[in-house]
């Protein structure tokens, strides 16, 4: 049995789909009972925010197990499984155990190192458990994610990185304009969740003159816009469907939505601007920067220059997804360990079981043979079985650990303690056949 994760994020599926298969409580109690009531899976634990959807199980065959999983997302989203499956990425065994790593440590959030997600995967585990669809799998599972997740928080200064991120692509936008400030300057910010957020309070810092903010939530704009006057920052709200208006009026334009469609697109083009686009997938159009007067600022490129580059967040990052694979190994040997004890307690038991099989009948065939003698010679029976038995008892879960295949005569080298023959220097001198003895010279 392994551990299958089946799921969609901000990184691969539109906000909207997002929006549907978005869980309250309520609804994620019945999917986790539903997912463990299938055939083919025996734990389960959904972890589930505005910016990801994810299921996590206990499988005890791949394929079967997606489809199970895609049952229950289909029958309790109500969105059609071919529609999913546009969208859903799978990880299986160690993959699944590395993505769930990366999700608790922050390093795949729309903002890099963001501490939120944590508490949103300890959350999820402590509802899945309260309500009893996980079990010792998925228990170790999220346990290591968890202590994962802590270390790099704890061991890298990864947690500034995200709004290293933004300062990174503002410091590109504001070159672009040939300024050192936004005085006198008006932007236009596109979303209201933590990038969008971060990139507003940037633009504060740097003197923007006025924020045009625009989501397809007004509410959330309208709190953002909020934040932005009580920090001194003049910020006017306008719906979202009017953004290409908006647009026109100003000499900047973030955009941070994760859309299912482009936000901006050459046709929404009037003058010169420039974009910066800070979300994966892409919100800007590429082909705006073709235009004259157009400048684009893509995250993507700049997260790639920032990895090779030797900065403070680079090395940071480096260092987190360091640990995250140093996690993973020790995780997946710790797993294969606990896969083959019950094996190791089975063969200890059948060797106890013969032991004292072969002893009732030596009982029988020596019936004058003393108590005294006959539990000397058990205890001698017993201390061969347990000195032949404690290195292989020993090797078994070394090779488990190491999770690599080995030959036979290896494993039974291995397991035994035999030791390497010795390689001869000589070969032996064979005598030739008699008929050739006489052409010997």
């Amino acid at each position: 049995m392994s551990v299958l994760v089946v799921g969609m994020s901000h990184r691969t599926a539109p906000v909207a789909l997002l929006e549907r298969l978005s869980m309250d409580p309520d609804v994620q109690h019945g999917a986790a009972s539903a997912l463990v009531e299938q055939p083919s899976l025996s734990e389960a634990m959904i972890v589930s925010t505005c910016n990801r959807l994810e299921v996590y199980t206990v499988t005890t065959a791949f394929h079967t197990g997606v489809e199970d999983v895609l049952r229950v997302l289909a029958d309790v989203s109500g969105v059609d499984p071919a529609q999913l499956r546009r969208y859903l990425y799978v990880r299986y065994a160690d993959a699944a155990a590395e993505h769930l790593f990366t999700v608790a440590a922050g390093l795949d959030s729309m903002v890099v190192g963001e501490q939120q997600i944590i508490g949103q995967v300890r959350t999820a585990y402590v509802d899945a458990g309260e309500r009893g669809t996980v079990g010792p799998n998925l228990h170790a599972l999220a346990q290591a994610a968890l202590h994962t997740g802590k270390r790099v928080h704890t061991e890298t200064g990864i947690d500034d990185s995200g709004a290293s991120m933004v300062t990174v692509a503002l410091d590109e936008a504001t070159g672009l304009m040939r300024i050192d400030d936004l005085r006198g300057k008006r932007a236009l910010v596109l979303g209201a969740g933590a990038m969008s957020s971060l990139a507003a309070t940037d633009l504060g810092r740097r003197g923007v003159d006025s924020l045009v903010i625009a989501n397809r939530t007004r509410e959330r704009a309208e709190r953002l816009a909020e934040h932005a006057r009580e920090a001194g920052v003049a910020a006017e709200v306008v719906d979202f469907a009017d953004r290409a208006a908006a647009l026109r009026g100003v000499d900047l334009a973030v955009s941070a939505t994760a859309s299912d469609e482009f936000t901006i697109t050459p046709d929404d083009i009037a003058g010169p601007v420039v974009l910066a686009d800070l979300s994966l997938p892409r919100d800007i159009d590429d082909a705006v920067a073709e235009i004259d007067g157009v400048e684009l600022v893509n995250i993507e490129s700049l997260h790639e220059s920032m990895l090779a580059a030797d900065t403070e967040d680079s090395r940071a990052l480096r260092r987190a997804e360091a640990i995250i694979a140093e996690e993973v190994e020790l995780f997946g040997s710790q797993q294969r360990v606990r896969e083959v004890a019950p094996a190791v307690t089975r063969l200890r038991r059948n060797a106890e079981e013969i032991t004292g099989q072969e002893l009732e009948r030596l009982r029988t065939k020596l019936p004058d043979l003393s108590e005294e003698d006959f539990d000397q010679v058990g205890r001698a029976v017993r201390r061969v079985v347990d000195k032949l038995l404690h290195t292989p008892t020993v090797k078994i879960k070394e090779l488990a650990a190491t999770g690599g295949s080995v030959s036979v005569e290896d494993a039974v080298t291995e397991l035994f303690g035999l030791g390497r023959p010795a390689v001869a220097v000589e070969a032996q001198r064979l005598p030739l056949p008699e008929e050739l003895h006489g052409k010997e010279k």
